[in-house]
């Protein structure tokens, strides 16, 4: 016997990327429903070799359905996740709105799975953000090997970070200064973002960091180890997918470089790509559409006693949001909420 799934978000980006996840991956499913607002009642989505229509999340019963992937932004989840999860249906959730919450699990698979067993309180698993995600799966496996005590991380993400209409204006400013020498006006950024970089990822906050600062850290700590000291800068530039991490990471005890890479090239969705040479290292244009983290340029920092930089990059969309969700279905089902075949 498969489950019962449910996609909320099915047109945005992340939504229908988990369609294509959960077709690929070949998840046990029974039932499946797409779901969208009322203005995007009726359309299309492919799941497979299927097309499904969407239906109204407004009006939409969650009884007698066991997961529901949630994609639909902190607002809408507020309203309906809620309504999900009291129906009896395992809500995992995209947005940034229960990621803080004590009760609800934040979970990276390859990272903290026994977490999952938590979900039963509130019957809502939350999926970290983007940018934390790939990050955490970089850092797990080093920090069982010598103590994590401090992350300095610079991030360069992609506009599908910030939906479809981001995605659209880098296109719109870029096509707009290339071809026809016009000046686009930003509307989904502060600044141009074409030929540009930003370094403003969400509100800024009182002490100067923006949140989207503020949710690598407590996210890391809340997934990984809350003694681990993190600080962030995170950049938007213009690539339409695929996030790039510059991280240093300082242990208690020394780890060469070359054991660093033997244990990030045996750590499960690790993906090393690390010569020493032109091209030797992976950018985020060659990353896209794959499940993997991919790491590069790891080498010793001679600055500090126990330290190592390396870069890594993912399909934001992907392993920073869809994949990852999708990752958590898997593993609800194999801990918590197994079937008879």
């Amino acid at each position: 016997m498969g489950y019962r799934v449910v996609v909320a978000g099915a047109t945005g980006n992340v939504g229908r990327e988990i369609l294509n996840i959960l077709a690929e991956r070949l998840f046990p499913i029974d039932d499946i429903a797409a779901l969208a607002s009322r203005k995007s009642l009726g359309t299309d989505c492919s799941f497979g070799d299927k097309t499904l229509k969407t239906q109204d999340l407004e009006t939409f019963d969650f009884f007698g359905w066991d997961i529901a992937l949630f994609a639909v932004g902190s607002e809408a989840t507020q309203k309906y996740a809620r309504i999900a999860a009291k129906s009896g249906c395992v809500v995992i959730d995209n947005s940034s709105l229960f990621r803080n919450d004590p009760r609800v699990p934040l979970i990276v698979p390859e990272v903290n799975p026994d977490a999952i067993l938590n979900y039963k309180e509130t019957n809502i698993i939350a999926n970290p953000n983007c940018s934390t995600a790939q990050l955490v799966v970089v850092l797990k496996p080093l920090h069982d090997r010598a103590k994590i005590k401090r992350v300095v991380v610079s991030t360069y993400q992609s506009v599908s970070g910030s939906g479809k209409a981001a995605m659209d204006e880098l296109w719109d400013q870029t096509k707009g200064i290339f071809v026809y020498g016009e000046e686009v006006k930003p509307q989904e950024y502060p600044k141009q973002i074409a030929f540009n970089v930003i370094p403003q990822i969400d509100k800024f906050m009182d002490d100067g960091q923006t949140k989207e600062e503020w949710k690598m850290v407590v996210e890391t700590k809340k997934i990984l180890d809350k003694n681990i000291k993190l600080t962030a800068t995170c950049v938007r530039v213009p690539v339409f997918v695929g996030h790039a991490e510059s991280v240093n990471v300082e242990f208690d005890d020394f780890v060469d470089d070359d054991e660093v890479r033997t244990i990030l090239r045996e750590a499960p969705g690790v993906l090393v790509i690390d010569k020493r040479e032109p091209g030797g290292y992976t950018t985020p244009i060659e990353c896209v559409g794959d499940y993997a983290t991919f790491v590069s340029r790891i080498r010793q920092d001679t600055t500090i006693e126990n330290g190592i930089n390396l870069w890594c990059v993912s399909d934001n969309l992907r392993k920073g949001a869809a994949l990852n969700a999708v990752q958590i279905a898997e593993l609800l089902g194999r801990r918590c909420l197994k079937k008879d075949n």
